[in-house]
């Protein structure tokens, strides 16, 4: 590759140090920021035959951009929701350009604030009820390693209503047993941390797993690993979630009724099922990390759709009658080693 243009350091600087460094994101957001700018790459160099190497800020006008949200769209289907989130990517990074180069940026920063983020459907949140909770909970066998860990695992993730990432990242260290329970060290979105206390039974499994895995004197250890890797990614609890869920749909019919189910509806449902409860949507704020209480307020409509949908179902009862062609390209775009995932 050529010596990197003016777009090129910029961006390397921005997704390599600012973005982590500065800014703090997760690695989760720094790879969807990565995936932005790969489409962008491959858009400019098949639809426009600009390699890498040869993008300037100027060729990064009004008119070639709307093409390439229309691309990202039509030619890759990306939904509009995907479609805002590489926006908000492009958008972030064109403000980043314009402060540390303003007259090379000024162009392509006036074009990206021009684009309007598309209108999303509001998508409603799967919540499990606590029966489904209930029968998710005992499908792990207890007569092999791996089912004893997805039992402690689904346990813990409804107990705490934590995310999948803060499951992953817990080590031995983070957990501090007591006489009613266990408290959680949680590092959450941004860095930010958070103590939350888990109940006595699910405290109790965590111990007894603990101590079958003999990790307690190591506090750097995960908690979870997988077959392969001591610390456990994300995708994996995907997996692990998937397969129970579809286990529980073969074996009850009549629930689980929403197409699927990701990791998140675990958390959904504990804030769900603590509101019902009549826990305070402060307390819940705090338990969840949420930076706002605008965020928490979701879950008192989700816990109203949950209703609604339970009243549906009773009436219904009783009274009815990234392609293979962009790797192509990539190949011979020769993609900037900064932006590989």
């Amino acid at each position: 590759m050529n010596k990197p243009s003016k777009f090129l350091q910029l961006l390397d600087n921005f997704i390599t140090n600012y973005m982590p460094c500065s800014v703090g994101a997760s690695p989760n957001t720094v790879t969807s920021y990565k995936y932005a700018f790969r489409l962008l790459l491959a858009f400019m160099y098949s639809e426009k035959g600009i390699s890498a190497d040869k993008i300037s800020f100027d060729k990064l006008d009004f008119d070639t951009l709307t093409e390439f949200f229309d691309w990202i769209e039509k030619d890759r289907g990306c939904s509009a929701s995907t479609k805002n989130q590489r926006l908000s990517a492009i958008l972030s990074f064109s403000e980043y350009a314009q402060n540390r180069d303003f007259d090379a940026a000024s162009v392509f920063r006036r074009s990206v604030i021009k684009i309007p983020m598309k209108k999303v459907r509001n998508k409603q949140r799967a919540v499990l009820s606590v029966q489904e909770v209930s029968i998710l909970l005992r499908l792990p066998e207890d007569s092999n390693e791996i089912g004893i860990r997805d039992k402690v695992l689904l346990s813990l993730m409804y107990a705490s209503g934590a995310r999948a990432q803060e499951i992953c990242d817990l080590t031995a260290g983070n957990i501090q047993f007591n006489l009613e329970g266990a408290t959680l060290n949680i590092k959450g979105k941004g860095g930010k941390s958070r103590r939350i206390g888990i109940p006595d039974n699910c405290a109790k499994m965590l111990r007894k797993y603990i101590s079958h895995r003999q990790i307690g004197s190591m506090p750097d250890k995960h908690i979870f690993s997988s077959q392969t890797h001591e610390h456990m990614s994300v995708s994996c609890i995907e997996g692990i979630f998937k397969k129970y869920v579809q286990q529980a749909k073969a074996e009850n019919p009549t629930l689980f009724r929403e197409d699927s189910y990701p990791p998140h509806s675990m958390r959904h449902s504990t804030a769900s099922h603590m509101l019902e409860a009549g826990v305070s949507i402060v307390v819940i704020k705090n338990f969840l990390g949420h930076a706002s209480l605008q965020t928490t307020q979701i879950y008192a409509e989700l816990s109203q759709n949950t209703v609604d949908k339970h009243l549906k179902e009773w009436n219904k009862k009783w009274f009815s009658a990234d392609s293979k062609a962009v790797k192509e390209s990539e190949k011979k775009n020769e993609i900037p080693e900064f932006l590989k995932i």
